[in-house]
């Protein structure tokens, strides 16, 4: 079927298929996306995946699908659904295997004028300094209480380590700790993945960036975040590693045995799904929160090793402040606004980031007169953005923008497509400094692969789901081989 057909415009770069459109949706499909990136989604499975969503038991209309939506596991990358609770499903498809994947800020007092002549050593002991790439582990070996207490605590056992300092905790997505987890309902297998997996960066499309302030685009939100132009940053984009991966695979191969118990069919054996108040569903919920916090731990790992090479280079009196950490494949209990009143909801985002508005009690008090901060990382060579959530994000989108430039190639045919010395000239070229140990990792993640951040960006912006507050410009990449 043609599902682009079904599609009807209701508003500017807003598409919606209507619940009566395909037999079997409980609640319209809609699709935040202009006429060109409509054309990459229909060159895949992701409206039709979406459409499936729509289906599951409990959904509360919309489901939805942001600009840089691209075929996934059950789920698109860039959808989001909710679920009323306590009944609503829980998929591990829309939350995704890599659990908190996300984006960490760093920022500095530096202006890139003042770096540049360090730019290069900087690249160079950042890349020392954290190990990545496939199953490359890291400098922590964590013993079975040490990984208990990272499981439940996140960041924050991290800063009782002395890995951070407790002013990173205010400036973390749900302070870096996802409550109800429980390290029991974790397998072995995965904890034996993750012993020696935090502090590292793990391959694919993870990276850290050195990258200056380009753009201010809203001076007073800048000024709030403490952005200015020319600064220096730093963006640290990676997940749970091996370890959420197999919580994923683990309840999927589970939730699969079970579903004829459920009483309710699925269009797509991906979209494999418990109620959230079934014994599966909780204790989904309970190791998918595990993986949560094992994510947010791996990046104040990371921060740590960063600060400690920064204050090498610079100094202790020249630091590194977290300006805020988001994550993007993740499902939380959450109220929200609906037709029927307010609901709690079980939220999915599948490669969709938070973008609470201003005044909401999650947003970090520093920020909450004019809303969260959002991250969205670009590719290399182009750019990243940070955002702030709006009011029309709370009212349409349940508080939820994209998650970066989406796929729109893969990447065995971005290999055929690129050549890796090529790429690395190219990018040296323009000024950006490249450290990847391998041309085969690098021509994976190369610009061309991925959607136009810059459209994904406007049309959010021109949706009214966030606001532009600066573009970020690469100055150095470090990527897994």
């Amino acid at each position: 079927m043609d599902y682009k057909t079904l599609l009807k415009k209701i508003g500017p770069f807003l598409y919606e298929i209507p619940a009566s459109a395909v037999p079997g949706m409980r609640v319209p499909a809609r699709l935040y996306i202009s006429d060109k990136l409509l054309e990459d989604a229909a060159g895949d499975r992701s409206i039709e995946q979406l459409i499936n969503v729509a289906m599951l038991p409990g959904v509360v209309a919309p489901v939805l699908a942001m600009p840089d939506i691209h075929e996934g596991y059950g789920f698109p990358i860039g959808g989001v659904a909710a679920t009323e609770l306590p009944r609503g499903v829980i998929s591990p498809g829309g939350v995704g295997y890599d659990i908190n994947c996300g984006v960490r800020l760093l920022i500095s007092d530096f202006t890139a004028k003042e770096a540049a002549e360090w730019l290069e050593t900087m690249a160079t002991e950042f890349m020392r300094a954290i190990p990545s790439g496939t199953g490359r582990g890291g400098r922590i070996d964590l013993g079975k209480k040490e990984m208990a207490a990272v499981l439940q605590d996140g960041a924050a056992w991290c800063v009782e380590q002395g890995l951070g300092v407790p002013e990173d905790l205010e400036f973390l997505e749900e302070h870096g700790r996802l409550a109800g987890a429980n390290p029991d309902e974790v397998s072995d297998t995965a904890k034996a993945r993750g012993r020696v997996q935090l502090g590292t960066l793990g391959s694919g499309n993870h990276f850290l960036e050195i990258e200056r302030v380009e753009e201010i685009f809203d001076a007073a939100a800048a000024e709030n975040y403490g952005l200015f132009a020319d600064q220096v940053v730093i963006s640290i984009h990676c997940g749970s590693r091996g370890f959420g991966h197999q919580v994923c695979t683990d309840f999927v191969r589970v939730m699969l045995q079970k579903l004829p118990e459920y009483g309710f069919t699925l269009p797509d054996r991906e979209l494999a799904a418990a109620p959230a108040d079934s014994a599966e569903g909780e204790r989904y919920l309970a190791a998918m929160a595990a993986a949560a916090n094992f994510a947010w731990a791996n990046r104040q790992v990371i921060t740590h090793h960063l600060r400690l090479e920064w204050e090498r280079i610079f100094g202790t009196e020249r630091k590194l402040r977290t300006l805020y950490d988001v994550c993007h494949n993740i499902a939380k209990r959450e109220t929200h606004a609906t037709e029927l009143g307010k609901k709690e909801l079980l939220v999915h985002r599948k490669g969709a980031t938070r973008a609470f508005g201003p005044g909401r009690t999650e947003v970090p008090a520093k920020y909450r007169a004019v809303g969260q901060p959002v991250l969205i990382p670009g590719t290399m060579g182009t750019a990243s953005y940070v955002l702030r959530g709006t009011e029309e994000a709370m009212k349409n989108s349940f508080g939820t923008v994209c998650h970066g430039a989406g796929r729109r190639m893969s990447r065995h045919a971005a290999k055929r497509a690129v050549k890796g010395d090529e790429l690395r000239q190219e990018l040296e070229n323009r000024g950006i400094i490249v450290r990847c140990r391998s041309n085969s990792g690098l021509v994976e993640e190369a610009p061309l692969a991925y959607k136009d951040v810059e459209e994904v960006v406007e049309v959010i912006a021109s949706a009214g789901l966030s606001q532009k507050v600066a573009r970020l410009r690469p100055l150095a990449v470090i990527k897994g081989d």
